[in-house]
């Protein structure tokens, strides 16, 4: 077998075309390009906002099987489809998230791509990129100084400090750094009170960039954010502390969509990047909404497995930006079912069809979850070279016992010529009209009975369980006004369940609800199940070790 190339080898090699030549392709005019370099450019807000009657193309949602070690390639298939779709004749936009600093040097690597279905620049894109990121951090930061200051100058708002909710963001992961007291040090550094970070990626500065429609949009979100509360427990809002207008400044360039390009040339957007594990998971609204009027068909991704991306994809994104999406991708692989059944990370390169079959419960799960929002699905059997033709046959073989079919794709070795077969299947799903899409549940719905029928639904858990103190304080946002939002799951996404190490498709587990936050501004609530952390730590040994300069300056051991 001849030697593999690593995917930043494979990127670097790649033969790029100016991003002015890249956004000519999509109708994009060089004036309405605000260049980064000469591979990379924002769109500007006057674009976007004269595209918004034109007709709109079809959105397909790659998803995946809950991740596993083995690896799945959500992202890389998103990337291989959108160039698949561009080689059978159709006009496609790939639209995915932006890359956090925290997992690039901790434990799950990059995301732009892999093998010959990547984004590039990928070295750019997997560190500072544009500095949306930055601009995120910054303006979350700047409502966090503000809300020390006014405490220290009189606090005329009357805030009660021990009910601060609003914390600090970072985008690294840093375990030390999520409870702390701040204002430490006497009366010059203001009123000591408890604290903490949180990873940037599960701001809800960052939730509210992806899911406005403008800037003024934004600036409303960013006002109706809730800070902290008084001691009769009214709600004090960052509008309150005059934040709104500055912190829309801090994000005025942020706000506009990224455009870069695939391997082969075919046009990306890459904006926003809230986690799906502990925020929703999904690309800017702007991004997907703006690639729809100028493409056939954009494909999207939602992060980890159905059960978080794809449903906050639909229950929150499409629901809050009145998207309707015309097929789903559900990306497996065999390793993952070998794994899923029960297989050593060691010994995955052994056939093993007993264990795919095993495995392919968590798979069948998936399926029937997209189903239930009435989306046509396939599967794509993300391609590996260990894999068997028997393997492979047994997962077909499942996929089709369930109704539906799956396709071998082998864009990571070939691009677009290893996905044609899964691209023609995607145009045939979504031009047949068989979406019926709906969300899970009403806006109507009490908060705690979304929680439960998301458990219960997706998770196929018995019930959701909560101490009183979560309940009342569900129960007092309703009383509020907020029991119409849609609640935003955070659990691990290794497992339907809130225990990592189970696999497959347990039922009739029960989701421990430890906390709830409002993120008004956003428009939901987050639900904090089991032990995630909103903060991630690093590994013993995290990725960054491996990531250095080489003596021509490149970089090694970036994914």
């Amino acid at each position: 077998m001849a030697e593999v190339k690593s995917d930043i080898e494979i990127a670097r090699g790649a033969k790029k075309k100016q991003i002015q030549e890249i956004g000519q392709k999509i109708g994009i005019p060089t004036e309405h390009l605000l260049p980064y370099g000469h591979d990379k450019a924002k769109i500007s807000a006057e674009f976007i906002k004269s595209v918004k009657g034109n007709k709109d193309g079809r959105l397909i949602l790659v998803t995946a099987i809950n991740p596993t070690p083995a690896g799945e390639g959500k992202t890389t298939t998103t990337v291989g489809l959108g160039d698949g779709l561009n080689r059978i004749g159709k006009k496609a936009i790939v639209c995915i998230r932006e890359a956090s600093l925290g997992p690039n040097f901790g434990v799950k690597g990059g995301a732009a791509g892999g093998g010959y279905a990547q984004v590039v620049p990928m070295e750019d894109m997997n560190l500072h990129f544009t500095g949306d990121f930055h601009a995120i951090t910054t303006a979350h930061n700047l409502l966090s100084a503000l809300i020390d200051n006014h405490i220290y100058w009189g606090n005329e708002l009357g805030i009660d400090t021990r009910r601060v909710v609003w914390r600090r963001v970072m985008d690294m992961n840093d375990r030390a750094l999520r409870e702390m007291i701040c204002s430490l040090g006497g009366v010059a550094n203001g009123f000591p009170r408890e604290g903490g970070f949180d990873i940037t990626v599960a701001s809800e500065v960052m939730a509210i960039l992806c899911l406005s429609t403008d800037l003024k949009d934004l600036e409303k979100r960013l006002g109706d954010i809730i800070v902290a509360y008084r001691r009769d427990k009214s709600a004090v809002y960052a509008r309150d502390l005059k934040a709104d207008g500055a912190m829309a400044v801090l994000l005025k360039d942020a706000m506009q969509p990224n455009l870069v390009q695939t391997l082969e040339n075919n046009p990306a957007f890459v904006h926003g990047g809230p986690f799906a594990n502990i925020a929703h998971g999904c690309n800017s609204v702007v991004a997907t909404t703006t690639a729809l009027k100028l493409a056939d068909y954009v494909v999207t991704e939602a992060g980890f497995g159905a059960d978080l991306g794809a449903e906050k994809f639909f229950d929150i994104k499409c629901r809050k930006a009145g998207l309707k999406p015309a097929a789903a991708v559900i990306v497996a692989t065999v390793r993952a079912m070998k794994m899923n059944g029960g297989v050593k990370k060691e010994d995955l390169g052994k056939e093993n069809v007993e264990a795919v079959k095993k495995g392919c419960a968590n798979l069948g799960r998936h399926i029937e979850n997209i189903r239930q929002f009435g989306v046509p699905a396939v599967v794509a059997i993300n391609h590996f070279y260990s894999d068997t033709d028997a393997e492979i046959q047994a997962m077909k073989d499942y996929v089709a016992s369930m109704g539906e079919e799956a396709i071998l794709c082998k864009h990571w070795a070939k691009g677009s010529a290893g996905i044609e077969e899964l691209a023609n299947k995607v145009v045939a799903l979504a031009e047949s009209g068989a979406s019926q899409f709906a969300p899970l549940y009403p806006d109507a719905m009490p908060l705690f009975e979304k929680i439960n029928t998301i458990v219960q639904r997706i998770y196929r858990g018995s019930e959701a369980i909560a101490d009183k103190s979560v309940r009342d304080q569900l129960h007092a946002w309703e009383q509020a006004g907020y029991g119409h939002l849609p609640v935003c799951m955070a659990k691990t996404q290794y497992s339907f369940s809130t225990d990592p190490n189970l696999r497959g498709a347990p039922t009739g587990h029960t989701v421990p609800v430890r906390e709830v936050r409002l993120s008004a501004g956003a428009g939901f609530v987050v639900i904090i199940c089991g032990e995630v952390m909103t903060m991630p730590g690093l590994p013993k040994a995290p990725s960054s070790e491996k990531i250095f300069l080489n003596e021509m300056g490149q970089i090694e051991g970036l994914f």
